[in-house]
């Protein structure tokens, strides 16, 4: 239950887009003519919230099984590379990982990929949950939005709005975080570049690849810069402890490092005992 309490407040802000989302994708399929059970069936199995919308004109339309595949390989390109990025977080987890495959959307990604996950919280389990607790999320806006989808007159236009606010804002998160910013700059640079040259509809798996390609070409350049990110994270209270220890030369005239020095000074004197010549020693020195 540790693992279900850390990963719960970073859900918070999927539920709000989720919800709202899960809604709208239920109503528009009750409104275009399917029962109220379809989203809820189609949020559980194919759970790609993208496709799930695109699902609705393409089951109102002929049949074209190989278009139908085309579309759904270009649309979910992307989670090709998710699955890349988090073979490492996802390896050794046993049964958890085939449902963290599974339920890897953007938004899971998101949160696994970037929090730090506390002290003590099994990553495994912790992975879970969000993953978990995002579906539910959506499941749970479908079902609302294909049970009372007839009754709702709510205007729905500009809430999948809330879903890029979430992705800007943890975009910014990890602009904090970074020091160098050269993944940042990579990103956005093939996102602009390939919007101006294939257009909004198509610019995704296009500036994918080309991120996938910079970094791998930069890899060699970009590697010690985040290393070396990750191994000035000293604090400064150890730092400082070992600023303020000197070292010395024994008696025998070898240099003994801090520790070893510290050790001897913290020795207590039980029964007399006393340090001679860098000896703890319990006999009292003889009179010439």
């Amino acid at each position: 239950m540790a693992a279900l309490h850390a990963a719960l407040p970073h859900t918070i802000p999927i539920l709000a887009g989720f919800l709202f989302l899960g809604i709208t994708y239920g109503v528009l399929v009750t409104t275009s003519g399917f029962p109220f059970y379809l989203p809820i069936i189609m949020a559980v199995v194919i759970f790609t919230g993208s496709m799930e919308f695109l699902m609705t004109s393409i089951l109102l339309s002929a049949f074209h099984p190989v278009a139908v595949f085309a579309t759904a390989l270009m649309v979910c390109a992307r989670h090709i590379f998710y699955g890349i990025t988090m073979l490492p977080k996802y390896r050794g987890l046993g049964w958890k990982k085939y449902y963290l495959i599974y339920s890897c959307c953007d938004e899971t990604f998101s949160i696994n990929f970037t929090t730090e996950i506390p002290e003590g919280i099994d990553h495994g389990w912790f992975y879970f949950w969000v993953s978990f607790l995002d579906q539910l999320y959506w499941v749970s806006g479908a079902a609302l939005g294909g049970i009372f989808g007839s009754f709702i007159t709510l205007d729905t236009r500009g809430l999948d709005f809330v879903m890029t606010a979430m992705f800007v804002v943890i975009f910014l998160q990890q602009w904090e975080k970074d020091r160098s910013h050269a993944a940042e700059f990579i990103g956005l640079g093939a996102s602009i570049l390939c919007l101006l040259v294939f257009g909004p509809d198509r610019f995704i798996v296009p500036s994918m690849l080309v991120i996938l390609l910079c970094l791998t070409i930069g890899r060699k350049k970009l590697e010690p810069v985040y290393s070396a990110n990750a191994g000035n994270a000293q604090p400064a209270d150890e730092e400082s402890a070992f600023e303020q220890v000197p070292t010395y030369t024994g008696t025998a005239g070898n240099a003994q490092s801090a520790d070893e020095k510290s050790a001897f000074e913290q020795v207590p004197k039980i029964g007399g005992s006393r340090r001679v010549d860098g000896n703890v020693s319990g006999e009292e020195p003889q009179n010439e």
